[in-house]
């Protein structure tokens, strides 16, 4: 049978030492869970997309391709 490690880490919100074997893992606790399930509903925590320069990779796809230059 495997083994589970037992990792240490800190707490996203209050930053105290969590261990992976506890319940709320990765919070410490259920506020700091409530806190940042809050954060998610509220739209505190936002995914960017990516910034795209529009001169990369960009073809003039306006031009016939059998066109000799």
């Amino acid at each position: 049978m495997a083994r589970k490690r037992n990792l240490k880490l800190k707490c996203p919100i209050c930053k105290k030492p969590v261990n992976s074997q506890d319940a709320d893992f990765p919070f410490c606790s259920e506020r700091c869970r409530l806190i940042d399930l809050g954060k998610w509903a509220s739209g505190a925590y936002v995914i960017s997309s990516p910034l795209q320069d529009t001169d990369d990779g960009i073809e003039d796809l306006s031009r016939d391709p059998d066109e000799n230059f």
